[in-house]
């Protein structure tokens, strides 16, 4: 069965297609807009069950073989409901749509909620299942998210089961690799916006620019990049230089396709930067056409929901314990209750003239412990 092209390329009604002037997930939009930061984006983590045990997966260690019941659908709408600004949610895992119940009772439901209040929508997945898994989905999704980080069938095989204690053979990984690049292809193909995700990491910094392509050659609309932060089982991984990142970077936008949006996030290159390379790279960033770079949303307007226990975090892989729980509190409430904390605190920064918000938690504590960004502004050469 084919998707229908016309029905998945619709907009949700009146909003603009997505693209490098409209990103609806970047909080500096809300910030602009109502003055301060604002919960605009719910993400909810309905899987802890996946297929593959990625050697860099950040919620690697919450992971299982079987999973406890969820929260009913209706306590999660009627949350949404009270959220005042709510402009997009995302659904992420583990593999969200590992299990086709979750899909048709969670997943499908969560979608379906999001068009009726005319949000936006993204779902993160492997798309290495049977394809018709996504064909449920897809009618009622805006973002079909990837991970894309490998050169061959070898890099997909050593990497995706980097973290597996009885990783299967070649051959099946082959398969797996073969299904996600045909799925990706075919949700293209039927009018959905694929957005590939790779990590600038020891694997990859040198192929950044191969992989780009490849990612093109998916018929993706959107290449987001992102430096891999020693978070769960990356903690244990090779980290790059500040200076092997930038180059990597450079090499990427020296040849990428003009034709593709490239999202970049997470970077730890500021225009207050007090090293001029890194002010020349992030004045690059800027000024490049058809390339963003989106201010971290976690924490700034977006919330992290487990629905299996009702726990909320600033981000699914944060190191940083819940702190409200749906079953009690109010989404706004609970968001609003982070904004004066210390944590929230210690990374409220916002730059007008650069339109930055500054570092999120992970970049901060890597490599700014000691700065207080509030009290920095965006250099004239930058």
């Amino acid at each position: 069965m084919n998707i229908n092209a016309d029905r998945l390329a619709a907009p949700s009604a009146g909003l603009p297609e997505l693209s490098p002037e409209y990103d609806p997930w970047d909080p500096i939009r809300s910030l602009r807009r109502y003055g301060r930061h604002v919960l605009t984006s719910v993400e909810f983590t309905v899987s802890n069950l996946c297929n593959m045990r990625c050697e860099h997966c950040a919620v690697g260690y919450t992971l299982a073989m079987s999973e406890p019941e969820k929260l009913p659908i209706d306590l999660i709408l009627k949350r949404l409901d009270e959220v005042e600004h709510l402009e997009t949610i995302s659904i992420t895992g583990g593999e969200p749509s590992f299990s086709e119940k979750t899909v048709r009772e969670y997943i499908v439901p969560l979608l379906k909620y999001a068009r009726s209040r005319n949000l936006r929508s993204q779902l993160n997945s492997n798309l290495t299942l049977d394809y018709g898994r996504y064909e449920m989905i897809a009618p009622w999704l805006d973002v079909m998210h990837i991970s894309y980080n490998y050169t061959s069938v070898e890099e997909f095989h050593r990497i995706t089961f980097g973290a597996s204690p009885h990783p299967p053979s070649r051959e099946t990984a082959a398969r797996l690799y073969e299904r996600m690049v045909d799925n990706a292809q075919r949700l293209a193909k039927g009018g959905l916006f694929v957005s590939a995700e790779s990590m600038i990491n020891y694997r990859t910094h040198r192929d950044i620019v191969r992989i780009h392509r490849d990612i093109v050659e998916m018929g993706c609309r959107r290449h987001e990049v992102h430096p891999m932060y020693p978070s769960a089982f990356a903690a244990s991984l090779p980290m790059l230089s500040r200076a092997e990142m930038a180059a990597a970077i450079e090499q990427l936008i020296e040849h990428r396709d003009p034709n593709v949006w490239m999202l970049f996030g997470t970077l730890p290159f500021y225009a207050c930067s007090p090293d001029p390379e890194e002010r020349r790279l992030a004045r690059r960033l800027a000024e490049t056409e058809g390339v963003t770079v989106r201010n971290d949303p976690d924490g700034r307007n977006r919330l992290n929901v487990n629905v299996f226990t009702g726990d909320v975090f600033v981000t699914d892989f944060a190191d940083v314990p819940a702190f409200g729980n749906i079953r009690e509190e109010r989404l706004d409430d609970i968001f609003a209750k982070w904004l004066n904390g210390p944590l929230a605190r210690s990374v409220n920064c916002h730059c007008p003239e650069a339109g930055c918000c500054g570092p999120n938690l992970l970049v901060k504590s890597m490599y700014y412990a000691d700065v207080d960004f509030t009290t920095r502004r965006a250099l004239a050469d930058a």
